[in-house]
């Protein structure tokens, strides 16, 4: 599976969040066979959980399938580049690779405001991949935010 058609798959997943009052963020882990091994959409909203990132619960229901939290060979699709949170995460599961859309210059931690993913002073780094399919991504953000603002 190429990284854009695996963004395609995490757009599909950022359109199951906004029902919910949920930032429209999507992620998916792969195999390195490119099977889908965990999905998830913000769901902070809806669970009530401020841990409920999509790239949290994609890491989760891979580590699930895998039986182990150690994601070592995989990959990390996500719409919008990760949060220093979501960064620590990718970090201590060892993802192999990231592939993110839409830079986050607020708050982004893979290079945009920090680079907590490439940070030589811990133990894990994956590659990183930035900018996949980001206008659809950024243009999924923008159409949310602007009804977000016209429901105030």
């Amino acid at each position: 599976m190429t990284d854009e058609e695996a963004m395609r798959l995490a757009l599909a997943e950022a359109e199951l969040a906004p029902p919910h009052g949920d930032v429209p963020v999507g992620a998916v882990v792969l195999s390195p066979a490119g099977e889908v091994l965990g999905r998830g959409h913000n769901d902070r909203e809806g669970s009530g959980d401020p841990t409920a990132h999509a790239e949290v619960l994609a890491l989760r229901a891979a580590a699930a399938v895998l039986g182990s939290w150690r994601l070592t060979t995989c990959t990390l699709v996500v719409t919008l580049e990760p949060c220093t949170m979501c960064g620590g995460a990718i970090v201590l599961s060892r993802v192999a690779r990231l592939v993110y859309g839409a830079a986050d210059p607020k708050a982004g931690a893979a290079g945009s405001l920090f680079d907590v993913v490439r940070d030589r002073r811990l133990n894990s780094r994956p590659e990183v991949v930035a900018g996949v399919l980001a206008e659809p991504a950024a243009a999924l953000l923008r159409a949310f935010f602007k009804a977000h603002r016209a429901g105030r």
